[in-house]
């Protein structure tokens, strides 16, 4: 690992992806994968992901290694081994969907292994104190609203879990021989209801088009596979148990998706949206 910032010549790479917040370039030596943020993105914040993906790395969660942080000049980022003939779990059910099962089961191992991981405290961030500050120092929801999340936050143990942070299929890729985690910068520890909720309401809550989009997955298909994963998940397929623990993670929702608006967006969810999941704080 070098964590001194590198200049590397673009000349030496292929541009090959382009996401919200970067564009990814693939060496023309087919060995590794440069992802650059956007101008405009401070340094911090590409060395704060590259300092996360490597302590996962090093915990021995299976994920890409990452080799250096990098700048073009202009922009910053990270470079990371480059996983050949890759192809996401999500892109694997849209152009193989009779392995929806399959693939569904297999998330559903890795996502339980990846909670019992402990965390190394002193490297990672609590999920449940970056919420919190979110919710003390920021003025993006209604005072009874916040009333409610701080409430529950008080609730909750932080615990030492991992947690993914951004916990869907499309985030592990396979190579046939490999099953890795990646896009690991939210990565964290705390109750793994936080990663479950979010999961829960991808799943359940997304329109079809943006399921499409996102995923290449219909609303129905992200609905099957939640319906798959959360027995597997928990390891039973009792309705009582599946339904209780469902209930469980509704609160986490409530609490999560305004901190999750803003960091996507930089701004308060519409007043509207707040009316309809307050609800859920009474599951």
């Amino acid at each position: 690992m070098n964590a001194e910032v590198q200049h590397i010549n673009l000349d030496d790479y292929i541009q090959t992806g382009e996401g919200g917040t970067s564009l990814t370039y693939t060496s023309k030596d087919g060995k590794t994968l440069a992802k650059l943020y956007n101008p405009g993105f401070e340094a911090d914040r590409a060395k704060a992901e590259f300092l996360t993906a490597r302590t996962v790395f090093e915990l021995g969660i299976p994920s890409p290694e990452p080799y250096r942080l990098i700048t073009d000049g202009e922009r910053s980022g990270a470079e990371y081994e480059l996983i050949k003939n890759k192809r996401s779990f999500t892109r694997i059910i849209s152009q193989e969907p009779e392995r929806l099962e399959e693939i569904s089961l297999k998330f559903a191992r890795m996502a339980r292994e990846l909670h019992e991981v402990k965390a190394d405290t002193t490297r990672l961030c609590s999920y449940k104190q970056g919420i919190e500050r979110f919710y003390r120092e920021k003025d993006l929801v209604p005072a009874e609203y916040k009333q409610l999340a701080l409430e529950f936050l008080e609730t909750v143990p932080d615990t030492p879990n991992c947690l993914h942070g951004d916990l869907h299929i499309g985030n592990i890729i396979t190579d046939g021989k490999r099953d890795l985690w990646i896009d690991v910068g939210e990565f964290s520890y705390g109750a793994p209801e936080w990663d479950l909720s979010l999961l829960w309401t991808i799943c359940n809550n997304m329109s079809s088009d943006r399921a499409e989009d996102l995923f290449h997955l219909s609303h129905e298909m992200m609905k099957a596979h939640w319906d798959i994963f959360f027995p597997a998940y928990l390891g039973t397929t009792d309705s009582q148990a599946i339904g209780d623990a469902t209930k469980r993670i509704l609160p986490f929702y409530a609490v999560k998706v305004p901190y999750v608006y803003d960091m996507v967006y930089q701004g308060p969810m519409p007043e509207v949206a707040f009316q309809k999941i307050a609800k859920f704080f009474n599951s």
